[in-house]
């Protein structure tokens, strides 16, 4: 766990420098000032309920039916199917990774949107990614609605389109040596 000090805010292996910067004001918006404890760690079986309640909080990728995702999913994704990464502030999950070893995807990566657009989902999905690569070089896939911010995202971090998936959603995929060159 990292506790801030005045002046500092690590988050993950950012650092912002001034207490006022636009970007950690962003971050802590609605988080009680005295506290700040910021922590990107392995998720935990006990996390499942509040990473229920960020997957069913999303504006984009909605479950249509949010029974779909079990409990007993989340547990079997993070415990023998591949591993799992949340994102807290004062120990209530606000994001969450997981990625999928025997099917070599991503089976879930989602913020909640009232703390989008600060640089928790790129550091979820690298975290995600290093992990993966580490244990496997197979290609790694995602699917994601087209025309969505998750797209937009996914592009940017350097994933190559290469189909359609399931129910109209865009296919990605990521190689290994393209990874390595990301990330040098």
């Amino acid at each position: 766990m990292v506790y801030l000090k005045k002046g500092y805010a690590p988050v993950g292996k950012f650092i912002f420098e001034r207490e006022n910067s636009i970007a950690m004001r962003r971050l802590l918006k609605g988080v009680n000032k005295e506290s700040k404890i910021m922590n990107l760690r392995e998720a935990k079986v006990e996390d499942i309920p509040q990473i229920q309640v960020v997957r069913n909080a999303v504006k984009e990728n909605t479950l249509s039916d949010p029974s779909l995702v079990t409990n007993q999913d989340c547990e079997d994704f993070i415990t023998k199917r591949g591993k799992g990464w949340v994102f807290e502030i004062d120990n209530s999950i606000i994001g969450f990774s997981i990625v999928d070893l025997i099917d070599n995807n991503i089976w879930a990566l989602f913020v909640h949107p009232d703390y989008e657009k600060n640089g928790i989902g790129k550091q979820l999905h690298d975290i995600m990614i290093d992990w993966y690569f580490s244990k496997t070089k197979e290609t790694i896939w995602l699917g994601t609605a087209p025309g969505t911010r998750a797209e937009a995202f996914y592009r940017k971090a350097g994933w190559t389109e290469i189909g359609i998936h399931g129910m109209g959603e865009i296919k990605f995929e990521m190689l290994f040596e393209k990874w390595l060159a990301i990330r040098v």
